[in-house]
């Protein structure tokens, strides 16, 4: 859609005021600076994790024969998972048969166990497939499954960059891990 002359002289306008009504707020939220300043390993955490053998302390849920669910340590909301290949492959279509037919069957069952245990509204699914298309691991395919509740997106990450979690990691494992 292209606007000229008056439209984009009242687009513009709007796109003004709502600037100058806003108010910045700054709201602290000093555990995701974890994440920004923490050295980054070498290697692939998605391969090295679920070798640890640690599943509670590396939050992994479930583990199949070509697939595993990791909860992200990070999370956009309570819940956030990953489901992923043991086989570390940038893109899906390098996923063999059993791999991907496994992978989304396992997506289907971390729906099913974060709707017995939270009853969210709905789900983002997806798949970031390179690091121009917003992957923060862009050399291992993974889909990241977000729960959602009507009223979960509000003013706070696009103001001031800021996401709030209500609840800890381990608090939501806990939960979740008797469903698979």
């Amino acid at each position: 859609m292209t606007f000229s002359g008056a439209s984009t002289t009242i687009v513009r306008t709007l796109i003004w005021e709502w600037r100058e009504e806003r108010v910045m707020e700054h709201i602290w939220a000093p555990w995701r600076v974890g994440y920004v300043r923490v050295e980054k390993p070498a290697g692939c955490i998605l391969c090295d994790k679920p070798r640890e053998k640690d599943d509670a302390g590396n939050y992994i849920l479930y583990r199949g024969q070509k697939n595993f669910i990791i909860m992200n340590a990070y999370p956009y909301n309570p819940g956030h998972l990953m489901v992923c290949p043991y086989r570390h492959v940038p893109s899906p279509e390098e996923l063999d048969t059993e791999e991907l037919l496994e992978h989304f069957s396992i997506v289907n069952r971390a729906l099913e166990a974060l709707r017995e245990t939270f009853e969210p509204a709905g789900f983002n699914l997806g798949m970031n497939v390179g690091k121009v298309a917003g992957a923060g691991i862009d050399d291992h395919v993974h889909t990241h499954i977000v729960p959602r509740w009507q009223g979960d997106t509000n003013f706070m990450p696009v103001v001031s960059g800021t996401k709030v979690i209500s609840e800890a990691l381990a608090d939501t494992y806990r939960q979740l891990k008797d469903n698979f």
